[in-house]
């Protein structure tokens, strides 16, 4: 995996793991932000992934900053690696939906110190800084979470936004291209994977609503590639208009 920056101002920084060179199990991104020497790891990844992952990791951050984790939600890709970090650093607090409790420690490492997220949602200090627990549920888990740095403007947006792209594919939807092509030709990557398991067009019209409602320069999602600038609001269009939970229809 690669390591490559996202934003940086002063001691703040966020950085995405990316790109598995086979894709031998799905390929998934990995989000790391720093603030004042503290860092927090979000869906930090499936045990297959474990080593790729930590290695690109120790480019950007000392392993022993890592104080948290925040996990989206209960699929393998997202926490099964769980186990793995609690062995490297047992002091990395687990910041999980609070509906997947029960499923999430079935990965092991039983003692891990977990903290429970409400469906209403909360915050919490990472290098004195705050980050948002935005509510995302059925988008697509039954009890789902997205981050949000606001003074980033950066939401990491889970499997929303999600793309299946092929091996070596850069980082960022391309940012030079201000013609929306770029764009056109991404989401074309990304609309089975929205249809198929985002089941409710009900719980996506809520969550536009509440994001819509933040400062956002940077839309970064669990798979495919990160959404900035005229992007994040062509990519919130275009999720508005789609039609999910095809399932049920075929």
């Amino acid at each position: 995996m690669k390591a490559a920056p996202i934003f940086e101002a002063g001691n703040h920084r966020w950085w995405i793991l990316y790109d598995q060179d086979e894709h031998r199990v799905i390929d998934s991104n990995v989000y790391v932000m720093e603030s004042n020497g503290q860092s927090i790891i979000l869906d930090p990844g499936g045990f297959e992934v474990f080593p790729q992952v930590f290695a690109a990791l120790v480019e950007v951050v000392p392993p022993n900053s890592l104080k948290a984790a925040f996990v989206s939600h209960q699929d393998p890709d997202i926490a099964s690696s769980l186990p793995l970090w609690h062995a490297c650093n047992e002091q990395i607090q687990w910041h999980i939906p609070k509906l997947w409790d029960g499923f999430i420690r079935h990965y092991g490492a039983l003692e891990a110190p977990l903290q429970d997220i409400p469906d209403e949602g909360g915050d919490m200090l990472i290098g004195g800084r705050r980050l948002e627990f935005i509510p995302a549920h059925y988008l697509h888990s039954s009890g789902n979470f997205h981050l949000y740095d606001p003074e980033a403007k950066v939401l990491f947006s889970g499997d929303v936004g999600a793309a299946l792209l092929p091996p070596g594919h850069g980082a960022w939807v391309d940012r030079r291209d201000k013609s929306g092509r770029a764009f056109e030709e991404h989401i074309t990557k990304a609309k089975y994977f929205h249809e198929r398991w985002m089941p409710s067009n009900a719980a996506k019209k809520d969550w536009i609503n509440r994001v819509c409602k933040l400062e956002i320069d940077y839309l970064c999602p669990q798979h495919g590639a990160i959404y900035s600038g005229d992007n994040v609001q062509r990519f919130f269009e275009w999720f508005d208009g789609l039609n999910v939970g095809t399932a049920i229809n075929e």
